[in-house]
């Protein structure tokens, strides 16, 4: 499947949103949507705005791209050119005549968008929450960019991970994951690491100026192309603690489960009752409540996360990201959900793991590497 072809099933799909909507247009802002119906075209400057510079208005007949004269010239060389999708633009500084534009294209047709902003006409409503859902099967484009930014975003945190020793800080490491990300042109809105003990108080631990002294974790949620990639690795300075060996292959034990568990037909909240209940069967019962355990990702780090009860139907082609913790420890990779059988897509081969058999298949966990 080409660029071309994938931007047009997504085309279609948008098209049967419409139709079942009572719909004659859909406005596109957000940096997740933009990204997903472009495959892989990007309307940001900054990295921290969730709506971008640039929205997309489509129709049953055609899709334009608009924005302002700053904008206009990159996105239409680099990041629409294949697709058929003309950029209109107006002056950055005569905020009327980008809502005349505006008013131009969308007339009288009943518009909704994903976000609001300042030069939509009024009458345009706000798109059902329901329309996040177009995104969360992938194509088979998506699935092979998958398998090669998974690949990518766990290499650059072992090979940073790996360089890891006694005396550096937190800020170091994490410098070292993100030159190596941004070498391979992936984004790091999830950067995570902790030295010994701030990963048992810690489970979102933002870098600071603190110092390795014998163990420590790296977490990155790396982005390319709008889809995103979790990953978890420890290391330890010489010989592994024996308490946390123990429970290490505890949270391992729970995420095989659940990615065993997470398999079409089945709801979410059924894989987070699974979760529970190996918790509790490896002596950890109450962990899982004092951190989320990941969920549906794709075009957000998590689409998704799962809760208790959560009936949400797993389907094929969907990526997952379950992230099962307990204090000191964690293990998270990027799972896809195959016809037959999953597929963890973030593991190289360059880190050691350990097997685990889970009705009748067996999912490699990553270990906590001895440096």
């Amino acid at each position: 499947m080409t660029r071309r072809e994938e931007h047009q099933t997504k085309h279609r799909r948008v098209v049967e949103y419409m139709e079942s909507h009572a719909l004659d247009a859909v406005v596109l802002a957000q940096r997740p949507n933009f990204a997903w119906y472009t495959a892989g075209g990007l309307n940001h400057v900054g990295t921290a705005d969730s709506t971008g510079i640039a929205a997309l208005l489509i129709t049953r007949e055609r899709t334009i791209c608009l924005t302002n004269n700053i904008e206009a010239p990159r996105l239409a060389d680099e990041e629409l050119a294949d697709l058929d999708i003309e950029v209109k633009a107006a002056s950055w500084f005569d905020e009327g005549a980008l809502k005349r534009l505006w008013l131009a294209e969308v007339g009288g047709l009943r518009t909704a968008c994903d976000v609001p902003f300042p030069a939509l006409p009024g009458g345009v409503c706000c798109l059902d929450t329901d329309f996040a859902t177009l995104r969360w099967v992938m194509t088979e484009g998506e699935i092979r960019r998958y398998r090669i930014l998974a690949r990518d975003v766990a290499e650059c945190l072992e090979v940073a991970c790996g360089q890891a020793e006694p005396g550096m800080t937190e800020f170091g490491l994490a410098a070292r994951i993100a030159q190596t990300a941004l070498a391979k042109g992936i984004r790091t809105p999830v950067l995570l690491v902790a030295a010994d003990d701030r990963i048992r108080h810690y489970r979102h631990p933002i870098p600071t100026g603190r110092v390795f002294e014998r163990y420590g974790m790296g977490v990155l949620g790396g982005e390319r192309h709008g889809l995103t990639v979790s990953v978890t690795r420890l290391f330890s300075f010489g010989p592994i603690d024996p308490e946390l060996r123990r429970k290490h292959e505890a949270v391992c034990r729970i995420d095989a489960a659940m990615m065993a568990a997470t398999r079409p037909g089945k709801a979410m909240g059924e894989v987070l009752a699974v979760a529970q209940e190996v918790y509790a069967q490896q002596g950890f019962t109450d962990e899982w409540t004092f951190h989320h355990q990941g969920g549906l990702t794709g075009y957000l780090g998590r689409e998704i996360r799962v809760a208790p009860g959560c009936l949400i139907a797993i389907q094929g082609h969907q990526v997952f990201a379950w992230n099962p913790s307990i204090a000191g420890t964690k293990s998270e990779d990027t799972l896809l959900v195959g016809p037959g059988r999953n597929e963890i897509l973030s593991l190289t081969g360059g880190w050691p793991t350990m097997p685990f058999a889970v009705q009748g298949q067996q999912y490699c966990r990553c270990c906590v590497r001895e440096l």
